[in-house]
């Protein structure tokens, strides 16, 4: 056996099975070293090209430079059959695969902080087949780069979902915004400074035109978007009344000011709750939650009230989509207006918006929560976790 092990590493065999024998001949070694004897002649030449040998056996040693050092190994979760009701760890499968070296114009990226959100829920069931990778946004750093628009060391955001690395071109990569300060977590870039933030302004000021002295209801109010509507409505001089499912965090939304909040789980009546909370009634509701929430809540809107709908959390996981009763003759003898909206819609005002809701977290007028789940491999169980209530305010996984 070769004793060059102590000098370097690492070894490939040379012309195995090839090299003046037959295929016999070529063994395979307890180190996983390729071995094939020659002739003097051979063994002359090994000798010369700075080869070793030992009894006619030969290694042929792989030197650092002739090793790809860069070859990065990325992890990703794949979707492997879609769900039926409550998503489950046996819905995913975590696979590998072998990421080459960018090329000219290209980058390599490595997930910091990952997000996990309802969307995804309802997305799946949509947009997604069995075999897809999970899609998601993630805060990542840029670790090798061959495009000078994404130096390395930068961080940006990017929607290549549940994977650990990945290598783009820089279509579709966002910058984390250049005067982001030093001692603000880049995670809050999926939450709060982020798309839940951008969700909970534009449905307030562009849906809602939430005005001062109005009363606000916003269900999930504990969840990543809630909890900035109820802050950016204290911020606008509004009454706040939250809706959620614990008593802790009952008592969170209340620490943030908000007027009234109850567990929408423990009330005997969710109908005197709502009643309870504003007797004069809702102008606007922030909808997260439909179903049966939405069905009671818009029996107490007033005249003129406006509902923006950004999610319908109740019916993510049913396996039979819920029927009635139907809204129709209420919203038309409230005359009420309801819009739908997601906040792409807005993507042009992204920048100063962001400069906005960074400017309140700075200044103390809007706090921010995370449930941050350490671990890549735990992203499963954080996005059904998340799903079933487990997290005050954005659920993020940190690499």
């Amino acid at each position: 056996m070769c004793n060059c092990v102590s000098r370097l590493s690492t070894h490939r065999a040379v012309g195995a099975g090839k090299r003046g024998g037959s295929d016999s001949d070529t063994q395979q070694s307890t180190c996983g070293w390729r071995e094939t004897r020659g002739n003097e002649e051979e063994e002359k030449g090994e000798r010369e090209r700075g080869e070793c040998d030992k009894d006619g056996i030969f290694c042929h040693i792989v030197r650092p430079e002739d090793i790809n050092i860069n070859m990065v190994q990325a992890k990703s979760w794949i979707l492997t059959k879609l769900f039926d009701g409550v998503p489950k760890d046996s819905d995913f499968k975590l696979e590998v695969e072998e990421l080459p070296e960018p090329k000219d114009g290209e980058v390599l990226l490595e997930s910091v902080y990952l997000s996990v959100d309802p969307y995804m829920r309802a997305f799946c069931s949509f947009r997604m087949k069995e075999g897809d990778r999970m899609i998601g946004t993630q805060v990542s750093k840029v670790i090798q780069s061959k495009n000078p628009a994404f130096p390395v060391g930068i961080h940006v955001l990017s929607n290549f979902g549940w994977r650990t690395h990945a290598v783009s071109d820089g279509t579709g990569l966002t910058p984390i915004m250049p005067d982001w300060p030093q001692d603000v977590s880049l995670s809050l870039a999926l939450g709060a400074i982020g798309m839940p933030g951008l969700t909970a302004l534009y449905g307030i000021e562009e849906v809602l035109g939430l005005q001062e002295g109005e009363t606000l209801l916003v269900n999930a109010a504990a969840g990543a978007v809630g909890l900035v509507v109820g802050q950016i409505a204290k911020i606008k001089g509004c009454k706040v009344v939250g809706s959620t499912g614990s008593d802790a965090k009952v008592a969170y939304l209340k620490e943030l000011g908000f007027d009234e909040a109850f567990n929408y789980k423990t009330v005997a009546s969710l109908d005197e709750a709502l009643r309870k909370a504003s007797p004069d009634g809702y102008d606007c509701l922030f909808e997260n939650v439909g179903g049966y929430f939405s069905t009671v809540a818009l029996q107490h809107m007033k005249n003129f009230g406006r509902i923006a709908v950004c999610g319908s959390i109740s019916v993510y996981n049913d396996s039979t989509p819920q029927t009635g009763p139907y809204p129709h003759l209420t919203m038309i003898f409230k005359q009420l207006k309801m819009e739908g909206f997601m906040q792409g819609r807005w993507q042009h005002k992204h920048p100063e918006s962001l400069k906005r809701l960074m400017a309140w977290f700075k200044e103390g007028k809007l706090q921010c929560r995370e449930h941050i789940t350490k671990g890549f491999e735990k992203m499963p169980a954080a996005f059904i976790g998340m799903l079933q209530g487990e997290n005050i305010g954005k659920a993020i996984i940190a690499v």
